[in-house]
C-alpha cells in the first residue's frame, strides 16, 4: 500500500504540528506522541484522515490508530518529513511520565510491573479451564467428571494443572523480576527475591491460618526477637515493597562501592539487607494489609454483590480510558491466591463484550466505509479482549455508544456478582474468558454475555435509528 505524503501532512497538522511534538514512536498498530501541548490536536482533521481509525490519549501519550504494517510506513515518512529522531518506546514513555500526576505515577508504575507478566498468567488461566473441562464435574456427566469416568486422562489432566499452576505458585518471582526491573535494579535478583520468599523452609502462606489457631508457627530466633518463619506464596504487597527496596539498594551500592569490587559486594549486601527487611518488617505489615483489602473488597460483594457488580461493571470502561484499570490486576491477583477466586475479572470481561457490542451496532448504522471498517476490526477485537479500537476509534468518538455499552456492562456485572460468579484465574478478556470460569458458574457467565451483547447493541441501534444520529 502507498502512503500519501499529505495524508501523513494531515496526521502530523492534527497533532499540532511538528514543533508541538517532543518525540514520536510506534506499536504493531498505532502511532505514539509525546506532544508538548495536546490542547492543540485536532481530533476533527485527524478523523477526516483515510489512514487514521482512530485517536486517544492515555498516561501521557497521544496516540493514533494506524493499523497493523501500514503504521510502520506511516511512521518512517512522518520522521523524514518532519525531521524528528527516531525514539524508543521507553524515550516516550519517560518524555510522557515527565507531565504525570503522583497518581497517574503510580498507576503508570503498577501497569509496568504488571503487564509485561500478564502472558504467562493468561496463559496459565486458558491451560486451567482446559482443565476445569476435564476435571468439573456435571459437564459431560451428571456427576461426575470426565476423568472420574475415563480414568486413563487423569495423569492428562493433573500434568495440564501442574503446568497452569506454576504461574501462581511462583507467582512472587515473576513480579519480583519485572517490579525489579522497573525500580531501575537487577531483575535476576528480583527472581531470587521473588522465589526467596515462597522457599519450600517456610511455613506455606496457606497453612499460616491452622498453624496460628495450633499456637505452632515456626520462628526464627535472632539474637532473643522473634519472627514468624513464613512464606508469601501468592501474595502481591510484599514482594512489591520489597522488590523497591532490593533496587534502590542495589543502586545506592553501586553508587558507593568501586568498580573493582561491585561483582562481590553489592548483590550479596543488597539481597541480604533487603531478606532481612522483607522478614522482618516488609511481609508481615504488607501481609496484613493485603488481607485486609481482599476482606474488604469480599465483605462489599458477599454483603451488597449486585451494587459492586453495577458500579464496577458500569465504571471500568472509564478506567479503562484513565489508564487506572491496570491498578486492579494487583487486586485479581490477591484475590485468586487468597480466596481461590476472583469475582472482579468476570466483569471486566462483560465490559470489553458490551464495548464490542456497540460498535458492533456502529456497524450497520454507519454510512461512511471507512467507519463501518473501523466498527468491523474493533468489534471482533473486543470480542476477543482487546477494546481500546472499539472505544477510542468508534464508541467515544459519538458518546451514545460508549453510554450504551456502560449501560449493558453494569446489568451484567450486577448479574455476576448476585451470582457470585468467580474466575480461577486471568485468562482471555473477551468471550473465550468463559474457560478462565468456574464450570459450575459458566451458565450464570453465559446469561451476562448475552445481556453484554444484547443491550448495548439494541440501545445503541435504536438510539442511532430514533435519534436521527448520523455516523
Amino acid at each position: 500500500m502507498a502512503i500519501k505524503k499529505e495524508a501523513v501532512e494531515q496526521i502530523i497538522e492534527g497533532v499540532g504540528g511538528k514543533e508541538n511534538i517532543s518525540a514520536a514512536t510506534h506499536c504493531v498498530t498505532r502511532l505514539r506522541f509525546a506532544l508538548k501541548d495536546e490542547s492543540k490536536v485536532d481530533k476533527e482533521k485527524l478523523g477526516n484522515n483515510s489512514l487514521v481509525k482512530g485517536s486517544f490519549s492515555a498516561n501521557g501519550q497521544f496516540q493514533v490508530v494506524i493499523g497493523q504494517g501500514t503504521v510502520d510506513k506511516v511512521y518512517d515518512l512522518m520522521v523524514e518529513m518532519t525531521g524528528i529522531g527516531q525514539a524508543s518506546k521507553e524515550d516516550i514513555k519517560n518524555e510522557a511520565a515527565k507531565k504525570l500526576n503522583p497518581l497517574q505515577k503510580a498507576v503508570k508504575t503498577l501497569a509496568d510491573i504488571f503487564i509485561p507478566i500478564l502472558p504467562a498468567i493468561v496463559t496459565a488461566g486458558l491451560l486451567l479451564g482446559l482443565n476445569n473441562i476435564l476435571a468439573g464435574k456435571g459437564i459431560f456427566y451428571a456427576d461426575k467428571s470426565f476423568i472420574d469416568v475415563h480414568a486413563n486422562w487423569k495423569g492428562f489432566a493433573e500434568m495440564i494443572n501442574l503446568i497452569a499452576n506454576t504461574a501462581f505458585t511462583f507467582l512472587p518471582g515473576l513480579i519480583g523480576w519485572s517490579a525489579v526491573k522497573r525500580f531501575g535494579g537487577n531483575p535476576l535478583l528480583g527472581i531470587v527475591l521473588g522465589l526467596m520468599l515462597v522457599h519450600p523452609d517456610l511455613l506455606n502462606a496457606y497453612s499460616y491460618a491452622d498453624a496460628l489457631k495450633n499456637g505452632n508457627v515456626p520462628q526464627w530466633n535472632l539474637f532473643g526477637f522473634h519472627f514468624d518463619k513464613i512464606g508469601y506464596q501468592g501474595q502481591v504487597l510484599p514482594v512489591l515493597v520489597s522488590a523497591y527496596v532490593l533496587a534502590k539498594l542495589e543502586i545506592f551500592l553501586k553508587k558507593k562501592i568501586p568498580d573493582a569490587f561491585q561483582l562481590l559486594l553489592v548483590a550479596p549486601i543488597a539481597l541480604l539487607l533487603t531478606g532481612f527487611i522483607a522478614f522482618i518488617v516488609i511481609g508481615p505489615v504488607t501481609f496484613a494489609i493485603g488481607n485486609w483489602i481482599t476482606d474488604g473488597i469480599v465483605a462489599v460483594f458477599d454483603h451488597f454483590g449486585w451494587l459492586g457488580g453495577l458500579v464496577y461493571g458500569g465504571v471500568y470502561a472509564l478506567l479503562v480510558v484513565t489508564g487506572m484499570h491496570h491498578t486492579f490486576l494487583a487486586v485479581d491477583f490477591q484475590l485468586i491466591v487468597s480466596t481461590g477466586g476472583t469475582f472482579l475479572w468476570p466483569i471486566l470481561v462483560m465490559s470489553n463484550i458490551a464495548q464490542g457490542s456497540a460498535a458492533l451496532a456502529m456497524l450497520f448504522l454507519a454510512k461512511d466505509k471507512n467507519l463501518k471498517g473501523m466498527a468491523g476490526t474493533s468489534t471482533i477485537s473486543a470480542y476477543l479482549g482487546i477494546t481500546e479500537p472499539a472505544m477510542f476509534g468508534v464508541n467515544l468518538r459519538y458518546r451514545y455508544p460508549f453510554i450504551c455499552a456502560i449501560i449493558g456492562a453494569a446489568l451484567a456485572g450486577m448479574t455476576l456478582a448476585i451470582s457470585h460468579v468467580k474466575a480461577e484465574s486471568i485468562g482471555v478478556g473477551g468471550i473465550p474468558g468463559i474457560l478462565s470460569i468456574y464450570p459450575q458458574y459458566w451458565l450464570t457467565f453465559a446469561i451476562g454475555m448475552a445481556i453484554s451483547i444484547v443491550v448495548p447493541f439494541v440501545l445503541t441501534l435504536l438510539y442511532g435509528k430514533f435519534k436521527g444520529e448520523k455516523a
